[in-house]
Formats: structure tokens, C-alpha cells, sequence
């Protein structure tokens, strides 16, 4: 698959693209593994941005406090969340 958009981007997708099937990584992890790791916020805009959702899960990443952040796919939260059900991730394994 080619991506396509700014370079940030493309560093964050290919990353994402990383994270296993039931695992979550929060946008900080994300920065912090793509060595930006003051960009959590520009992390969570490039989630926001990817046209290639689900094979580029973004659904993975979620907020430092254990809660999903947003979702910008058709259904929001709500599709967020059932994505990381089928893929045996439970957000109240805390």
C-alpha cells in the first residue's frame, strides 16, 4: 500500500500499522516511538487524517487516561470501540 500525505503522517501510519490485532498504544506511546516525543497532539491530527482506516488502525491508539479519544471514521467512538472489541481488546481490562 502507498501512502500518501505530509511525511509526519506517513511516519505515524506506517507505525500504526505496526500495533498488533487486540493491543493499544496511546498517542504518546505513538510519539514517543516515532521520535517526536513532545507531538501526542500532532499524533492524534495525523489519526485523525488517515484516509486508510481500518488497514492503518488508528482505532489502536487511544488517550493516556485509558479512554478512547476521538474517532473520525463513520460512527465515531462507537465504531472506535467495537473495532477493538472484535479484535478481543476490552477497554476496562485496566
Amino acid at each position: 500500500m502507498i501512502l500518501k500525505g505530509t511525511k509526519f503522517q506517513i511516519k505515524v501510519w506506517k507505525y500504526l500499522k505496526n500495533i498488533p490485532r487486540g493491543k493499544v498504544k496511546t498517542y504518546k506511546q505513538v510519539a514517543i516511538g516515532i521520535n517526536r516525543p513532545k507531538a501526542a497532539r500532532a499524533v492524534a491530527n495525523a489519526c485523525a487524517q488517515n484516509p486508510y482506516a481500518p488497514k492503518v488502525p488508528c482505532h489502536r491508539v487511544i488517550r493516556s487516561d485509558g479512554t478512547l479519544g476521538g474517532f473520525s471514521s463513520p460512527g465515531g467512538t462507537k465504531t472506535k470501540q467495537k473495532l477493538l472489541k472484535m479484535e478481543g481488546y476490552s477497554l476496562y481490562k485496566h
